[in-house]
């Protein structure tokens, strides 16, 4: 049980259940299966597009779904991560030796799909494509498309009211996020948790599962927290690199111009000490720009 709260999601937890994805599938896809119509869940069990499992994959009518629930900003080479996928799912429920016969072997028709629940604002639905990623343009001889549903409130409510748990589900994550505004994360899972009951929102769920609920989304939101620090610490750096560099192609200019190290000291901010560096004469150095200067 404590192995699964690290690895597992709220998301999966809730929905790693024929009739909770029959469901699901309905509302996402707007189809019509009933509870005869078979299900089977073929979820990869080692983890593939993060440190915790939120991926559901399941056969459902011949077609072959990926699923997942992603909270923090929407990565653009998700549908790489998805052909990866995919393609270990194909291994694992294709006959290794009907590849080889004469006839076409048919295999079951994939679909992709994000349901976005982050805090950035994006359209309620959206589209990402392999070959956005090719280096080259041309006639695609590969592609997968990845569809991305916004699920948060007030996005794709029609979706959403067609599966009373995703629909609790966006409700129960938009109160956590509520009451975190107010008080710490643990304290606002609780409170939500305990709202959520009251209210008749995922009360079987939430009841039965609260204390790895508290895990899960603590585990959750804090790696997403994570996350965003390290895009944040990229981007600053990518910034004061960018900087240096401009400051470099400046201060060779000005150089080469004949501009008195003085003048240049004044204009960059750079001492006067470090522009007598050989690196400012490019013509007669392999030294890398930017470096030697740096204030």
């Amino acid at each position: 049980m404590a192995n699964r709260s690290y690895k597992d999601s709220v998301f999966t937890l809730l929905f790693n259940d024929p009739d909770k994805i029959r469901e699901l599938y309905n509302a996402i896809a707007g189809t019509a299966y009933n509870a005869g119509t078979p299900v089977i869940i073929n979820t990869l069990e080692d983890v593939l597009f993060n440190d915790r499992k939120n991926d559901i994959s399941f056969l459902i009518d011949d077609r072959l779904v990926v699923l997942i629930e992603h909270q923090s900003t929407i990565n653009q080479n998700m549908p790489l991560r998805f052909l990866l996928y995919i393609a270990r799912i194909y291994e694992k429920i294709v006959d290794n030796r009907a590849m080889y016969r004469k006839f076409l072997y048919k295999i079951p028709r994939p679909e992709f799909i994000v349901l976005y629940n982050g805090k950035e604002e994006v359209p309620d639905e959206s589209i990402l494509k392999l070959s956005n990623a090719f280096k080259e343009s041309g006639e695609e001889p590969l592609e997968l498309v990845v569809k991305v549903l916004n699920i948060n409130r007030g996005h794709n409510e029609k979706l959403v009211e067609q599966s009373r748990d995703l629909q609790d589900y966006t409700i129960f994550v938009d109160r956590v996020r509520k009451y975190e505004e107010s008080g710490g994360l643990d304290q606002a899972i609780i409170a939500a948790i305990k709202d959520c009951i009251k209210k008749n929102v995922l009360r079987e769920f939430l009841e039965k599962h609260s204390t790895e609920v508290l895990n899960m989304l603590t585990a959750e939101f804090d790696m997403d927290i994570a996350l965003e620090v390290a895009r944040e610490e990229a981007w600053k750096k990518g910034i004061e690199e960018g900087v240096e560099k401009n400051r470099y192609e400046m201060v060779c200019k000005m150089k080469k111009a004949g501009f008195p190290s003085e003048q240049i000291s004044i204009l960059t901010g750079i001492p006067v000490e470090k522009l007598e560096y050989s690196e400012f004469f490019p013509e007669s150095t392999n030294v890398e720009p930017g470096k030697g200067f740096s204030l």
